[in-house]
């Protein structure tokens, strides 16, 4: 939508008018566009299927791919499928036993079965390239498939196929994490340069790779959008080029000379630096735009999204896209709590699939061809990295490191004073103006950075193993008021203390300490979505606290409660969906009885009968106990001060109290 002043209306009414229909004309024409019917036919022929139908669809591909973990990518073993069913390619084409990998007849008898790039980056790699960005958008649909069929361009006729998992495909395609209008509503409102509060703005990609609109079905109500947060639709961010200023005081220009016109540069900028700023003239003029629609599309505050693969630059930036990014493993963290199991398998992104033709030193691999539910902490993190998104900072204990702390061990002895060539290409991989003057721009040190025996010689804090986007990651200890560590019995630390990391408590959230993961509170419809349309995370969250953990005045009903909880499909139901019917990939209840023990997904522990088991922090005994001893059991827990003495009553006002 674009604002002009009453001077420039009567000129410009006519051509806004015919730009704004044939606005309104492409994205209904982009919201409208289906796979074409070939598709969902193709998609149809695999359902059902035996597995000896499936195995001739994949009889040219196990010639070469001799060897795999899942061939199906599913663990339960239960569903029958080809290569081509959800890669693509020619599975006619074979290769002799024991021919060579680096022969003419191989890489002749690879290039027909498999589906060619048309980008030259991605040409004879079984990796993607580092920061593809918008790269993978220009690619045709059946290269997308081929690599990663779990893509949001190609997983309605793949991951979302009938008898499948449809509604969990439909769902992401308007989930937060796909559409990421939060920031853009969010920049551009408080900025002024969009003048409604609710998010207008959102990614999403069709099948082409061409930016779509996306609407919430139903419509909502005014009422759903002002109480629930619910949207009705997104669009595409507009073009720069074509924004106008919505506010006029916020002038992103420097005074004292004269500014430029198109076509007459002024002699006196810098080379290569040209003044940017806005015009003198009126709106719509020269070079007056928004600064803020410009700075979207140039800063990497979201991206890349779930609709484009991970950067694989860092340690922490593996990942694919779409279903893959969250259901297939990648080496990102050696911290087991949280990594769980795959703390194991490094940070370095590489492969441990039995699969022969991938590289086993080559970064950007899955750990192996298989999914998964049983989803780690790192591989939210991978995501949730950015501001505004970065919850999964203070559920570590970490916070951004301040460039001061240990400085010592992170920049040269003498001062770094690079060429504009070197802080182009540190920016490119960390968009930090500090890396390029540190020892942590270089990607040799930085794979150092976080490991055991680096945070040994640091003496102030310890980094996290992790470096999305380059950036490093520091722990947070409790300490009193003057900067003084403490211990769990709050007594300070000495500095000069050898052992002071191990006594120090470590500000992590509680539920990590325990060896809970991320999806071990938030489930499907919390990293799926609903199918709505949502302009803030809080709108769309389905569980809260009290759900599990109950109140001072109630037990916990293990039926969840959050803003986007579900409806009822009984009527006179309460809303939410039933904890204690959920299930861990395992088969076990995620929780056993009455919220008194909890099981984990990612990483369960073994007791003696061999089962999972993860305490909850409401104790049988408690639940048993009256609600008077109840709340002085549990007062201590909803309060903010630490050993807060809690009064001999339950308070009458519910703003009294934590929960």
């Amino acid at each position: 939508m674009l604002f002009l002043p009453k001077s420039s209306r009567s000129s410009l009414q006519a051509p806004s008018v015919i730009c704004a229909s044939a606005l309104s004309f492409f994205f209904a024409l982009h919201a409208s566009r289906k796979p074409p019917a070939t598709v969902a036919q193709e998609s149809a022929q695999f359902r059902g299927q035996s597995q000896e139908d499936a195995d001739r669809k994949s009889s040219g591909c196990i010639s070469c791919h001799t060897s795999t973990d899942e061939p199906t990518m599913h663990p339960t073993k239960t569903v029958f499928l080809g290569c081509i069913d959800c890669h693509g390619g020619n599975s006619s084409i074979s290769v002799a036993p024991g021919t060579p990998s680096n022969s003419g007849e191989y890489n002749a008898a690879k290039e027909k079965a498999h589906v060619q790039p048309h980008e030259a980056a991605f040409k004879n790699r079984s990796n993607l390239p580092e920061r593809v960005y918008t790269k993978w958008l220009k690619e045709s649909a059946e290269y997308i498939k081929f690599v990663n069929p779990g893509d949001l361009r190609v997983a309605p006729e793949t991951c979302g196929a009938a008898g499948c998992h449809p509604s969990e495909t439909r769902a992401v395609s308007t989930s937060m994490m796909t559409h990421a209008g939060l920031l853009w509503g969010a920049a551009l409102y408080n900025n002024g340069g969009y003048p409604k509060k609710n998010t207008r703005f959102g990614e999403s990609y069709g099948r082409d790779g061409l930016p779509q609109s996306i609407k919430t079905s139903p419509t909502p109500t005014p009422d759903e959008t002002r109480m629930k947060g619910v949207l009705p639709e997104l669009d595409p961010l507009f073009r720069w080029e074509s924004s106008q200023p919505g506010n006029v005081l916020r002038v992103f220009e420097r005074g004292g000379r004269k500014k430029a016109e198109i076509g007459n540069p002024n002699r006196e900028e810098d080379p290569g630096k040209p003044d940017d700023k806005l015009s003198d003239r009126g709106f719509g003029t020269e070079l007056r735009t928004d600064p803020v629609f410009l700075g979207l599309q140039k800063t990497r505050l979201l991206d890349p999204i779930l609709s484009l693969p991970g950067t694989d630059d860092h340690p922490g930036d593996y990942r694919s896209s779409g279903c893959s990014a969250c259901h297939v493993i990648y080496a990102n963290d050696r911290d087991p709590s949280h990594s769980g199991a795959y703390a194991a398998f490094g940070h370095s992104g590489l492969s441990a699939s039995t699969d022969p033709t991938i590289p086993k030193n080559e970064p950007g691999h899955p750990l192996k061809h298989v999914f998964t539910r049983s989803i780690p902490s790192s591989q939210c993190m991978i995501c949730h990295i950015h501001p505004g998104t970065n919850m999964v900072t203070t559920y570590f204990g970490l916070t951004w490191w301040d460039n001061e702390i240990d400085g010592d061990k992170m920049y040269p002895k003498e001062q770094r004073n690079p060429t504009e060539e070197q802080r182009y290409e540190s920016f490119m991989r960390n968009p930090e103006g500090a890396a390029v003057r540190g020892l942590w721009s270089d990607e040799k040190f930085l794979e150092r950075v976080g490991s055991a025996e680096f945070n040994k010689q640091l003496k102030t804090t310890q980094f996290a193993d992790f470096h999305g986007h380059g950036w490093v990651f520091r722990a947070v200890y409790n300490h009193d008021r003057k900067g003084n560590w403490l211990d769990k019995d709050s007594k300070p630390i000495a500095f000069d203390d050898p052992e002071r990391f191990g006594k120090a408590v470590h500000l992590a959230d509680i539920h990590l300490e325990k060896g809970m993961q991320c999806n071990d509170c938030h489930f499907a419809q919390d990293n799926h979505g609903n199918g709505k349309i949502y302009g803030e995370p809080r709108a769309a969250v389905e569980i809260d606290c009290i759900d599990c953990h109950g109140t001072i005045r109630k037990k916990a009903t293990l039926v969840t409660s959050g803003p986007a909880a579900p409806e009822s499909v009984q009527p006179g139901e309460p809303r939410g969906r039933h904890l204690d019917a959920l299930r861990t990939p395992s088969g076990l209840r995620r929780f056993n009885g009455a919220a008194t023990s909890y099981f984990s997904a990612p990483c369960p522990r073994k007791t003696k009968n061999g089962k999972s088991f993860r305490p909850s922090t409401r104790s049988r005994r408690e639940m048993r106990t009256s609600a008077k001893n109840r709340f002085a059991r549990s007062c201590s827990i909803r309060t903010a001060r630490f050993r807060h003495k809690c009064p001999p009553m339950i308070p009458r006002s519910p703003m009294q109290t934590a929960a």
